[in-house]
């Protein structure tokens, strides 16, 4: 069952978050900048409001919320209803799919990245932005995350996790770059992006088919 209803009922909750967090959105977009492929066929998997896709150029989402795929639309996003657990795609149609803070909100990450795999042409690529459960950002949503009418419903992974699944399904070659060394709250500027993983809240995964 989609986890859609706080993300439609707060969605302009959703948005004040990129507002008042612009440096470490910046930074989370610069992560994935870093890793993604120069083509234009590729998709988001919980698109979301359109916030990643439409400055990094992706043209086509899918999302299960009714209000975040209205937001989405408005930024220029070509958004189809779906969920990660059965995209409504045809086999080998993407040279890369995006999936941002999206993992920790499917029911299934396995049967999520199975998906992903599917719709990748060979040698397609898998980009995978999330919140590392064992990174200092990754703790703080863990502690609190009944006081928060998104997280209340996630479920964080560690990098290793992450990892793990991808192989199972299929994945290889990874590459990997980090970001947000700070806490939310003290961040004043863009964060560095480094290679790797295990510093940085924010790792962002990239594998290929």
């Amino acid at each position: 069952m989609a986890k859609t209803k706080p993300f439609d009922e707060y969605a302009s909750q959703y948005e004040d978050w990129f507002e008042r967090n612009k440096f470490a959105f910046e930074s989370e977009l610069q992560a994935i900048r870093e890793q993604l492929p120069k083509s234009n066929n590729g998709i988001e998997i919980g698109v979301g409001s359109g916030r990643f896709a439409a400055p990094l150029g992706i043209k086509i989402g899918v999302e299960p919320s009714r209000k975040m795929r209205e937001a989405a639309q408005k930024r220029g996003i070509e958004v189809i209803d779906g969920i990660a657990e059965n995209l409504p795609f045809d086999d080998s149609q993407f040279d890369f799919a995006l999936m941002t803070t999206t993992i920790c909100f499917v029911d299934n990450v396995e049967t999520s990245f199975q998906e992903a795999y599917r719709v990748l042409k060979p040698g397609g690529f898998l980009l995978i932005g999330f919140v590392d459960s064992e990174s200092p950002v990754g703790r703080l949503y863990q502690q609190h995350k009944e006081e928060s009418v998104f997280y209340k419903f996630a479920t964080f992974y560690t990098a290793n996790e992450v990892i793990s699944n991808l192989k199972k399904t299929g994945f290889r070659n990874f590459n990997f770059t980090q970001t947000i060394f700070h806490n939310l709250a003290e961040i004043r500027d863009i964060e560095p992006i480094k290679e790797g993983y295990g510093e940085g809240s924010f790792v962002v995964i990239r594998a290929i088919k």
